[in-house]
């Protein structure tokens, strides 16, 4: 794959004439035809990917309830335009200026909640040790994302609950039979973040 030039500065380090893109045609098996579009910077090393299927997609969301450990299987694409949710644990991953996409499954998924839930349960350790004692807002806190911990590790068994992708771009799908499309709802996407600056990814940029 050849690289080619993107005449923008690097949205980390702005240094100018270090920006690549690396566009790759391919078919995912049971999404069809996807152009996988990644943007790297070769002076600070920054990189972002994205997926943009073939065919023309509107705004909408996916939703699986996972009430069978086999649904941990489940392929998906998420876009970085994508929002994430598990809304029975009150959790969401809302796509940012950096947000990269990439195909995975369900437990793939999960796994990144639960580095964000250890990531934040480091913090509140280390609240606790600069402590005298222990206080009950962060005993409280502790006892919560151990407690969410515990239900995303026993997903499809004694935990059921909904993986929710929202994508204004409609970029993002759950390759599931028991998998739920819809539409998005207009306070949807006024609320959906968009994550990155999408004429990174313009067809233009694709296609020359």
């Amino acid at each position: 794959m050849q690289e080619q030039p993107v005449n923008i500065p690097c949205p980390i380090c702005s240094e100018e004439g270090h920006l690549r893109m690396v566009a790759n045609v391919d078919e995912i098996p049971y999404f069809g035809e996807h152009t996988q579009v990644t943007v790297l910077c070769h002076s600070c090393g920054w990189r972002q990917t994205d997926f943009i299927p073939a065919e023309g997609k509107k705004a909408g969301a996916w939703a699986l309830v996972l009430n069978d450990s086999e649904k941990l299987r489940t392929r998906v694409v998420r876009s970085s335009s994508c929002t994430v949710r598990i809304p029975e644990l009150d959790l969401e991953v809302m796509p940012g200026t950096n947000s990269t996409g990439y195909v995975s499954n369900i437990e793939g998924v999960l796994n990144r909640f639960v580095d964000i839930i250890n990531m934040v349960r480091r913090d509140v350790e280390r609240d606790v040790e600069t402590e005298s004692e222990e206080s009950e807002e962060n005993a409280n806190a502790l006892k919560t994302l151990d407690s969410l911990l515990t239900s995303i590790a026993q997903a499809g068994e004694q935990s059921v609950f909904t993986v929710e992708f929202l994508d204004p771009n409609g970029h993002s799908m759950i390759l599931d039979q028991d998998a739920v499309e819809r539409e998005l709802t207009e306070e949807e996407l006024a609320e959906l973040p968009i994550g990155p600056d999408p004429a990174v990814f313009s067809s233009d940029d694709v296609d020359n």
